[in-house]
């Protein structure tokens, strides 16, 4: 008898209460161990393509033979269309940018491994803590980072939507990472800034401790319109649980 990892996975995006069009978008892979969001960037719906095009390409990543394959993998996905929307970018004028921000969690092995670009976050609960895995790479976090503001007015700061870091935009792309082990019990989600504007940590924290994630993602969804969502949401909640891999018997095994 030997434990093993259930994981247990649910995403959703919405529009919200302003935007006419949803640029953000999300991934559910868990087949294979891989979840993402993504924010997109730029004017006439080519926010939606930068987004979509990510989804798309991760979407089509095959089983992976190890934890190490599957992250080549989605480096090669991203940096195809880092390159892609660059080339588009250019092609439409100097002044034109079509970008997405991105946050993908890959668990593997035992182990989780994040990668980022932009304000999408990752946070993890483990023993009713919560953890913003990421950071965020953005103008107001410069200016916290230097002492200048707040995390408090950096909620509501008028450059609160400068990012420094997207897939398609500025220049060669560059993937911040973060890796540790996953232990039974504990929650992740990814989440556009969307939610993490609307909702405060200690929100986040109730909501996936206490909530499956199809529940829990369909609560910060209407915390978000409840406070009039001003920015596209997008997020997915996974916990990861121990059970007991029980080896079959001969009186257990199934007929047939």
């Amino acid at each position: 008898m030997r434990a093993a990892m259930m994981l247990r996975s649910a995403g959703m995006t919405d529009a919200g209460r302003v935007r006419r069009h949803n640029e953000d978008a999300f991934l559910d892979r868990r087949d294979i161990g891989l979840w993402a969001v993504a924010d997109g960037m730029g004017g006439h719906a080519r926010g939606d393509r930068a987004s979509g095009m990510i989804m798309e390409r991760l979407d089509a990543i095959p089983v992976p033979a190890s934890g190490a394959e599957l992250l080549g993998d989605v480096r090669r996905a991203l940096a195809e269309v880092h390159g892609e929307l660059r080339a588009e970018g250019r092609s439409l004028g100097d002044r034109e940018m079509i970008g997405s921000t991105v946050v993908v969690l890959m668990i593997h092995g035992g182990r989780f491994v994040c990668l980022w670009a932009g304000d999408s976050r990752l946070y993890l609960l483990r023993d009713r803590q919560l953890w913003q895995i990421t950071r965020d790479h953005s103008h107001v976090q410069e200016l916290i980072d230097r002492g200048v503001i707040t995390e408090d007015q950096a909620r509501d700061h008028p450059a609160a939507n400068i990012i420094t870091r997207a897939v398609g935009a500025f220049g060669d792309l560059a993937l911040e990472m973060e890796a540790a082990a996953v232990l039974p019990g504990d929650r992740f989600l990814l989440c556009t800034d969307g939610i993490a504007r609307c909702v405060g940590d200690g929100e986040i924290a109730d909501v996936i401790a206490n909530f499956p994630a199809p529940r829990a993602v369909q609560t910060l969804k209407t915390l978000a319109l409840s406070r009039n969502a001003p920015d596209n949401i997008a997020a997915v909640a996974l916990a990861c649980d121990a059970i007991e891999d029980v080896t079959l018997t001969p009186w257990s095994r199934p007929h047939g």
